[in-house]
């Protein structure tokens, strides 16, 4: 009777909690019996290391194979069990020293012939054996993702014979360099400077970079808000190491983790109007992650926001509010990260010519409310900045761009960003309580004039904490210690919903 044990990572949600392989080998008729809550992938895994030890020239063990992926309890998903089966396999049977084993980890798919194949969710192992002090062995495909976390020691093999080479000492293979990525203070491509006019919605795009704001746009169509929404990204600061690592973390359970990621430019996303709740958030028998998660220190454009269900956008309220987003699942729950910012552009009425008599239905369109009614009012309240983007006129379309480009923007953004994290450690958009009260602390005169404003605008509470924070940040790039009647006046002027209303 003979048993081996294998170290390896299991997925659930951005977590790689940790699972040992263990190998049992007895007498009996052949077969090979696969435990541990695995699912059918997990289960086929017994034809394709067959094959691959066959094919490798190793000898597949005649008698009962019992593999236990433990614990029990955890579900087992993917081919990423392969490799350390057959290590286990070959160390029960002999072929491999078991000592060999100790203080690694392994994860990767088998061909038939015995090459490595890559799989989904490496980054995440590769954090927790980091953590550990473990040596990770990956197929060479994954080695870059694998290799990204600060101390992380990543062996890249192509084939079983090469980490079998490796852990017997006949062929030992180096550690793998983790790959060098341009910074992402670059010049950019969708620069702000190629905006023309609309000097409010730049403003607010400003704030709103400045704050980690959640924005919206209100205007006709072509009147830049899909232009002004792809250029936030390029006056945003670059990710830091910790963000850089989360967002790529989320992003390698859906498949490999993009270059301008890793150089630290902020991802955005920008699902379809016709997107699912499930595709929005979450989900599947397997969970993984949804746009608002892939858009994690990033960007969620929501184009035509109106045009969405209902019931897709409402499930937008918790995330914007706890910045995760928590799945279950018969089989499991999970929790995935979900701190983005949300941008949104919508037209005024269905036409999208409200106003313009010329070209729409001027001022009496019956079908504006029911449009505009679509978006509840505690979503409305969960936005901080609302912005009507007029069409330009003529002659501003054939004038040359004359405003400031992204890096002079985005300078301004990195010091109001600084005095922020300076002062509480976090953007003003995540303010919350007492820490709102003490940075955004009001003159009597000027709480007085703030309680009557929101009185006409009868704005909730949340509504009215989102106006502090705004008021906050717009100080913050005036270079001001204190909130003043003149932030307050220009962050109310930003809840353009609630002045119609």
């Amino acid at each position: 009777m003979r048993i081996a044990v294998v170290a390896t990572r299991a997925t659930r949600g951005i977590d790689a909690p940790a699972v040992r392989v263990e190998t049992h080998l007895s007498g009996g008729l052949p077969s090979v019996s696969i435990v541990g809550l695995p699912e059918t992938a997990v289960r086929e895994s017994k034809d394709r290391v067959r094959s691959a030890l066959q094919t490798s020239r190793f000898d597949f063990p005649v008698g009962r194979v019992t593999v236990n992926l433990a614990p029990a309890d955890l579900p087992k998903e993917g081919g990423r069990f392969d490799l350390p089966i057959a290590l286990g396999i070959l160390a029960a049977s002999g072929q491999l020293p078991a000592r060999a084993l100790e203080g690694s980890e392994f994860i990767g798919e088998l061909a038939l012939s015995g090459e490595l194949r890559p799989v989904r969710g490496v980054l995440p192992a590769a954090l927790a054996c980091a953590r550990a002090g473990h040596e990770l062995v990956v197929p060479v495909d994954n080695a870059d993702e694998a290799s990204l976390p600060p101390g992380a020691r990543v062996i890249a093999a192509r084939h079983l014979l090469d980490v079998c080479r490796h852990l017997t000492g006949e062929a030992r293979i180096a550690p793998h360099q983790p790959p060098a990525h341009a910074p992402a203070n670059d010049p950019v491509v969708a620069d702000l400077a190629d905006v023309r006019g609309q000097p409010l919605a730049r403003r607010a795009l400003e704030i709103a970079a400045a704050g980690g704001h959640s924005l919206l746009m209100i205007g006709p169509p072509g009147s830049g808000k899909t232009m002004l929404a792809s250029r936030l990204p390029g006056i945003l600061p670059p990710l830091a190491m910790d963000e850089a690592l989360e967002s790529a973390a989320v992003r390698s359970l859906r498949g490999a983790v993009p270059a301008e990621l890793l150089a630290g430019r902020r991802p955005f996303r920008s699902p379809h109007h016709s997107a699912s709740s499930i595709a929005l958030v979450g989900g599947g028998g397997v969970p993984r992650p949804g746009e608002i998660s892939l858009a994690h220190h990033g960007v969620l454009f929501m184009d035509e926001l109106p045009e969405f269900d209902r019931r897709t956008l409402e499930v937008l309220r918790e995330p914007l509010e706890s910045g995760v987003v928590h799945l279950t699942r018969a089989a499991a729950q999970v929790a995935f990260p979900a701190r983005f910012q949300l941008v949104a552009a919508m037209n005024p009425c269905p036409c999208g010519y409200l106003g313009d008599p010329q070209r729409g239905c001027g001022y009496t369109c019956e079908r504006a409310a029911r449009y505009r009614a679509r978006l509840s009012g505690p979503l409305l309240d969960r936005i901080d900045l609302h912005v009507e983007v007029a069409a330009l006129p003529p002659a501003t379309l054939a004038q040359e761009s004359a405003g400031e480009d992204s890096a002079t923007v985005r300078a301004r953004v990195m010091q109001a960003r600084e005095r922020q994290l300076q002062r509480q450690g976090c953007t003003n958009a995540t303010l919350d309580g007492k820490a709102l009260a003490s940075a955004a602390r009001l003159s009597v005169a000027d709480r007085g004039y703030l309680v009557e404003a929101l009185e006409r605008l009868r704005l909730s509470a949340r509504a009215t904490d989102r106006v502090l924070r705004v008021s906050r940040t717009i100080a913050d790039l005036a270079g001001s210690d204190e909130v003043g009647r003149p932030h307050l006046l220009e962050a109310l002027g930003y809840r353009a919903l609630d002045r119609q209303a």
